[in-house]
């Protein structure tokens, strides 16, 4: 057995625990950036308390409230010079993962030469960071623990990331009570990307005994918890225990990463704003189960059985077949039975995705190598999907 395994952000997890933030804010100095969506958005009335706990511990606040969803270079810019401006000695990202990655690119772009863009995970590499603590009110996209920014360059349709250990928020803090408002539709999305993260991670060629101990707890999870949190918003249990698969989905990507259908996804985001992160993940998941799973039969097995333990007595093989069948059925219980043309999205639309799909190097860890003809192949499967 060979692995190594980082991770650098303190987790602050459990109800009520937001009120410690002014306190945890005061350890990185007293001069702090809000990062967050506008406040016309239904947070608005959390932004205010944020800022007022942190008024209470003697903290300066400024507040950029230009987060869009999908983050553009262009917002992810405009929050860097903000911050350059006012010489903050910390910035506090609160939202979904847009507001946190939002922050965590500020944190590293405010203190070293250009722009955030400059840094991908390809290109160079940052020397620094301001702290940056991640106060997450979604359960799903993990970034609150993760070392990911991501961004996308609008006049290129572009969607990459920063990728870099400094990055790595220095607090995270998961609080169910901020989670009860999330919309419906939402908390599906960002719950299937949730189990996206965790399953991806456990059948990553790069994952590791300690990342799927990690991933198959997250799964176990999201099989309690999301259906009847997408039923029952207010379910505060189902609301910590999807909290808890979410910041395990996350722990476990920062090491092992993600495979072919995050991607894709990502590729997707960039060419379709419209459509949101777990949204990408819906419209794939279906064809990339059933390509994916003759090469992790144990594993898949393993997961179908999670999702249904009537499964416990069939075979590998047909446990495996059948985990394929259980993740539909999961996606049509929470809403998320999806297809492009509800996005009004067009087959030469589905072609440029393809075509650029290997843009990032995630295809590469899946069990199989899937190449751009069959990456087609499987989105136009979801053009039209009833």
């Amino acid at each position: 057995m060979n692995f190594s395994y980082e991770q650098t952000t303190k987790i602050v997890f459990g109800r009520g625990k937001l009120d410690s933030i002014g306190a945890i804010a005061s350890q990185y100095g007293k001069n702090v950036l809000l990062v967050t969506e506008s406040v016309n958005s239904p947070l608005a009335p959390l932004y205010e308390r944020v800022k007022g706990l942190l008024q209470q511990a003697g903290l300066t606040v400024h507040h950029y409230d230009g987060v869009v969803p999908n983050p553009t270079t262009e917002s992810v810019d405009a929050g860097t010079q903000m911050a350059r401006s006012e010489k903050v000695d910390a910035v506090i990202g609160i939202g979904g993962g847009s507001s946190m990655d939002t922050a965590k690119a500020v944190a590293m772009a405010a203190i070293n030469e250009g722009r955030a863009w400059d840094y991908l995970f390809f290109k160079k590499q940052p020397e620094k960071t301001l702290p940056c603590i991640a106060v997450t009110t979604t359960s799903g996209t993990g970034s609150q623990v993760t070392q990911v920014a991501v961004m996308t360059e609008t006049a290129t349709q572009t969607k990459s990331a920063v990728f870099n250990n400094l990055i790595y928020p220095r607090v995270a803090i998961v609080d169910p009570d901020l989670m009860v408002t999330v919309p419906r539709h939402t908390t599906a999305s960002t719950g299937f990307d949730a189990f996206c993260h965790c399953f991806e991670s456990y059948i990553n060629v790069n994952g590791s005994a300690y990342t799927d101990i990690i991933a198959l707890e997250g799964i176990r999870m999201v099989a309690k918890y999301l259906r009847r949190v997408v039923k029952d918003g207010q379910d505060l249990e189902a609301r910590e225990g999807m909290a808890w698969a979410d910041t395990c989905g996350g722990l476990a990507i920062a090491n092992a990463g993600v495979t072919l259908p995050h991607g894709v996804g990502m590729t997707i985001s960039g060419h379709c704003p419209q459509i949101m992160h777990g949204e990408s993940l819906a419209l794939t998941y279906p064809s990339f189960m059933r390509l994916t799973y003759p090469a992790a039969v144990e594993k898949f097995a393993t997961v179908g059985r999670i999702l249904n333990p009537e499964l416990s007595g069939l075979s590998d093989e047909e446990a495996a077949k059948r985990c394929c069948e259980e993740v539909d059925q999961l996606l049509k219980d929470i809403g998320m039975w999806l297809n492009f043309e509800s996005f009004s999205v067009d087959e030469a639309t589905i072609r440029r995705i393809a075509d650029r799909s290997h843009d990032l190097p995630d295809y590469k860890a899946n069990p199989v190598i899937a190449d751009i003809d069959e990456i087609y192949r499987e989105l136009m499967e979801a053009l039209a999907r009833s």
